[in-house]
């Protein structure tokens, strides 16, 4: 007769479905297959435990467990009911043969079925499937964009994990019977920040600071892009700041990347100096907020 499931799992008859889950789990990762290949003795283990929690954690059969222990071929007087006599008739005491052919099927039994010459009734014992465990990953901005590989330690084991380029904050890959027990593994994705791109979409910004010397007479300044290069881009003549100069294909997963410009005023050392700047203003005047909603 196999051990008492609450023995196996090693809690009292009144634990609760907590405690089982718990105590389920942890022995799961400890017997699993993965974690003992070769070893049979594990692996028998595992069996058992697996057996015991899919009683212990279904209310009906746990409560069937309770009231009747093992329900099975050859009770020999074991449990709360008894077989007398031989093969050719049964008496059972305690309990309607019809109720103990139910009780079985629930078990997964089939013997009891077979000496009456029918089919058992009930559901076959079917193993609950380990469950899914999430799990919070950080990876960097480039390799969000890009693509990459990030690694992951799960119960002593190191995971490759593959990042499809150009996921996205929030996203979940799915990692089949990676977890812990033999369950999916659910790696949430968090990107962390850049220190000098930002992303809209699958469009990324650079914010470049220009003299107001460059944005009135134009230049070429030298911009960073995602995969590590240098372009030369040319801010036109009377760039305003917060201007956009868009780098077609430059960004992630077929985006762009946009140019934006920030204009920095310098500071006036000396007398000269705010004598030709106030001379620029009068030789070319300006409002810049003529045309403001609140003008």
């Amino acid at each position: 007769m196999p051990r008492d499931y609450y023995e196996v799992l090693g809690v009292p008859r009144n634990a609760s479905e907590a405690d089982i889950k718990k105590a389920y789990r942890k022995l799961a990762r400890q017997y699993h297959p993965d974690r003992n290949p070769g070893d049979k003795q594990a692996e028998a283990r595992f069996k058992e435990v697996q057996e015991a929690y899919d009683v212990l954690s279904d209310k009906t059969k746990r409560a069937q467990y309770d009231r009747f222990g093992f329900a099975g071929p050859g009770f020999g007087g074991q449990g709360p009911f008894r077989a007398e006599g031989g093969p050719a008739g049964f008496e059972f005491q305690g309990i309607n043969p019809e109720d103990l052919e139910s009780i079985l099927g629930a078990f997964g039994g089939g013997g009891f079925a077979d000496m009456f010459g029918r089919r058992a009734r009930g559901r076959a014992r079917t193993a609950r499937p380990p469950e899914s465990v999430e799990a919070e990953v950080a990876i960097p901005f480039l390799k969000a964009a890009l693509g990459g590989t990030v690694s992951l330690n799960v119960d002593g084991r190191v995971i490759d994990v593959r990042v499809p380029a150009g996921v996205e904050e929030g996203k979940k890959l799915r990692l089949a019977g990676q977890g812990p027990g033999g369950g999916d593994l659910l790696v949430r994705i968090k990107i962390e920040p850049h220190p000098y791109f930002r992303r809209e979409g699958n469009n990324v910004l650079l914010e470049v600071p220009i003299s107001v010397t460059e944005a009135i007479l134009g230049a070429k300044v030298d911009v960073p892009t995602l995969d590590g290069t240098h372009l030369t881009v040319t801010v036109p003549p009377g760039t305003s700041s917060g201007a956009r100069l868009r780098l077609r294909g430059k960004g992630i997963a077929g985006g762009d990347q946009y140019i934006e410009i920030k204009i920095v005023a310098p500071k006036v050392h000396d007398e000269r100096s705010r004598e030709l700047i106030e001379e620029f203003a009068r030789r070319n005047p300006q409002n810049p907020r003529e045309r403001t909603p609140w003008s």
